[in-house]
């Protein structure tokens, strides 16, 4: 006999059996709700809730092996002291008094000199308000540390739905059951959003048309009723090109356009430029494939459209998100709840970022900002009036970056250096972590109080602990309160607990004893947000041409923009590379967990067939993938996923799991996208030989 519960399972009998709710805290639009099943205080089992509307019971494979994660047996457990070389993983124990007593020293000699020599670097490892940046935001504030511009992920596509719908919103992900056509644009739906996944078949099955827009032949393209298989970078062409059909066609709203749209004139204008050979003959498609589509989309009611990320980490990223975003309010999709687009939902949340991160400690000081895109070649920087001081001291937590960042070898020689002092916050020993000065264990979801918001759906989750730290982890939120004690900074500051902190996250509208007694709740948003316009954007209105853009010197229509490394352009290296996600990792968070890296098996490159054979390469060779950049060495897989001219080097691995000691990420560059200062992953030239 069980029963769910939301208290800690220490203050439970001893052989009870309990389930605890709580929340996901990957880097994931669906943001689960979890049931976690303890016996004895030991989690047996961690499930999807079956009550929560958008998770039903159904986790993906990753999270729901999160028992094996956390008992794994080389989970960090107490903090450790390298002793041997940067980046030989060689470590012995501390106590954490003697850690955080050593760090606390050696940070305040170097913020005495100047606090932007410190850098914090951290990103989504959890997607929690709670132990990513409140108590950790604090203390950087306070001593005046640089601060991290965290785009490594999606603010390419954040900051040009925000110049278009005014921010990162869009439609319920629900009501896309009951679209009429769906179009998934730049997302492996089945691999990174399978809660969305379900509604889309829920749809299918009703007899909606499902169009995947993707240069790669998902595993979602493969169940999709047409697969639109373009070149990397090209989208805003292809959106361009949908505009012109809308206009020539007459398949447009003019009264939706007329009252809830800015700078129409402008973007009709840009748009009939492109015809659809135009952009056939950009994005490697055939003409009839946009209009057919363009019909579809023009023509049914009501027509949703699904983006991810993966379509913005090129050179015109941005851009491309901006066009795409337009076509809704061009048909006027946005009138029915099954219509729109939606890209992210995390706008939409009352959160206090402001109560939770207090950005007043920094006291009008205005320290400079270091992008962690290019923390490859910041690391190797010296001091300069342009760049500020050398960094001196880095602290990770919630990132990988070793394996994430672009450009991958700078980043190594960067961690390498000697005179860098780094501490890294970590649940096992990472290609970061080989690195690190101090080890210091952080404890799992299953250990600690947090709050999610969602950028999938729109409901509040509480994640509550449900078994004590693993040995001897502790959160985020009192490492840094530790480290803060020990520099002397002022104890009020960092007196809020982990569940005082989850109360502060949301404004009134959230109602904390709703998520205690349940574990979500969700956001009052009306089911059609913009069917009558409103748009949170300065006019009032979806903005084709945005004015602010036009002050920052920018386009303020958007356009397409070719890529940095064009397909086509290099006769040395002369093909596309994308790396999108392994179907069983999510970032390089579950590459360790056995029985998850099993299923991925090793790391591999696909291929077409006739790039194959031009280069005498066959499936299972072992080959040399490379640029000016760096090479990598992987498995072939030759497959009909790949078009010609394109390859994928499946990510995020490990580096030390690499056939060479390298992942896919040391192909990849330090360049920035259009709008939102953001990767470009996807943006890349290679070739391949054999190894």
């Amino acid at each position: 006999m069980s029963e769910t519960i939301g208290i800690h399972p220490s203050v439970s009998p001893a052989k009870a059996v309990i389930q605890i709710r709580g929340a996901c805290p990957h880097d994931c639009p669906d943001t689960c709700a979890l049931v976690t099943t303890v016996e004895s205080g030991v989690a047996v089992r961690v499930a999807g809730n079956p009550d929560h509307l958008h998770t039903q019971g159904v986790l993906c494979n990753k999270v729901s092996r999160y028992t094996e994660r956390t008992y794994h047996p080389q989970r960090l457990q107490y903090p450790q002291r390298r002793v041997g070389p940067k980046g030989s993983g060689q470590f012995e124990r501390v106590t954490w008094d003697e850690a955080l007593d050593d760090i606390a020293q050696r940070l305040g000699a170097i913020a005495a000199r100047n606090p932007e020599a410190i850098l914090p670097y951290s990103y989504a490892g959890t997607m929690g308000l709670v132990q990513s940046e409140s108590i950790a935001a604090r203390f950087f504030h306070q001593l005046g540390a640089s601060l991290l511009d965290r785009t490594i992920c999606s603010t390419a596509g954040a900051e040009a739905l925000g110049w278009t719908l005014g921010g990162k919103v869009g439609m319920k992900v629900e009501f896309f059951a009951e679209a009429k056509l769906i179009v998934i644009w730049g997302s492996n739906s089945i691999t990174s959003n399978l809660h969305f996944w379900r509604q889309a078949q829920i749809a299918k099955r009703a007899g909606a048309k499902l169009v995947c827009i993707d240069p790669r032949r998902s595993e979602t393209a493969e169940k999709c009723h047409e697969h639109i298989q373009l070149q990397p970078g090209t989208d805003a062409a292809l959106a361009l090109a949908l505009m012109h059909e809308l206009i020539v066609n007459d398949w447009l709203d003019h009264e939706y356009i007329a009252r809830h749209t800015l700078g129409w004139e402008a973007l009709r204008e840009r748009a009939l430029r492109w015809t659809p050979e135009r952009a056939a003959s950009v994005c490697g498609i055939a003409a009839e494939q946009i209009r057919a589509l363009a019909r579809d989309y023009g023509t049914t009611r009501p027509a949703a459209i699904r983006l991810n990320y993966g379509m913005q980490r090129v050179r015109g990223g941005g851009n491309a998100v901006r066009a795409v975003a337009c076509l809704p309010a061009l048909t006027g999709a946005w009138r029915h709840r099954a219509g729109g687009v939606l890209l992210s939902s995390s706008g939409q949340f009352p959160v206090r970022k402001t109560a939770l991160q207090r950005t007043d400690l920094l006291a009008g000081r205005t320290p400079r900002t270091i992008n962690m895109v290019t923390i490859g070649d910041d690391l190797l920087r010296e001091s300069s009036e342009q760049f500020g001081p050398k960094i001196e001291a880095l602290v990770v937590y919630n990132s990988n970056p070793l394996a994430v960042a672009p450009e991958s070898s700078k980043v190594a020689a960067g961690f390498g250096r000697d005179d860098l002092f780094t501490v890294v916050l970590e649940h096992f020993q990472t290609d970061t972590a080989d690195y690190a000065d101090y080890l210091l264990p952080a404890t799992t979801q299953l250990e600690h109080w947090d709050v999610h918001l969602s950028y999938g759906h729109t409901d509040v989750l509480l994640n509550r602990p449900a078994i004590a730290p693993v040995g001897q982890s502790k959160p985020n939120t009192q490492i840094f309160r530790e480290l803060a004690q020990r520099m002397g900074l002022d104890a009020a500051i960092y007196a809020d607990d982990d569940e005082t902190l989850c109360r502060k996250a949301f404004s009134d509208a959230i109602d904390f004893n709703e998520l205690l007694d349940k574990g979500w709740a969700t956001l009052p948003i009306a089911d059609a947000p913009f069917a009558t316009g409103d748009f949170p954007t300065p006019s009032g209105k979806c903005e084709f041409f945005s004015e602010g853009l036009a002050r920052l010197g920018v386009d303020g229509l958007p356009d397409h923009l070719p890529n940095y490394e064009t397909a086509g352009s290099s006769t040395r290296y002369p093909l596309a590379m994308i790396s999108p996600p392994a179907r069983n990792f999510l970032n390089s968070t579950f590459v360790n967990v056995d029985s998850i890296r099993a299923m991925e098996r090793e790391p591999i490159l696909e291929m077409n067939a006739a790039d194959a054979a031009a280069r005498g390469l066959a499936s299972g060779a072992v080959v040399r993938v490379f640029n000016d950049r760096g090479d990598y060495h992987c498995k072939l897989e030759i497959s009909e996923r790949a078009r010609p001219g394109v390859v994928h080097g499946l990510g995020v691995w490990w580096r030390k799991f690499g056939l060479n000691g390298t992942n896919v990420n040391e192909l990849t560059s330090q360049r920035l996208t259009d709008i939102g200062r953001a990767p470009v992953f996807y943006d890349c030239l290679v070739q391949v030989q054999a190894a």
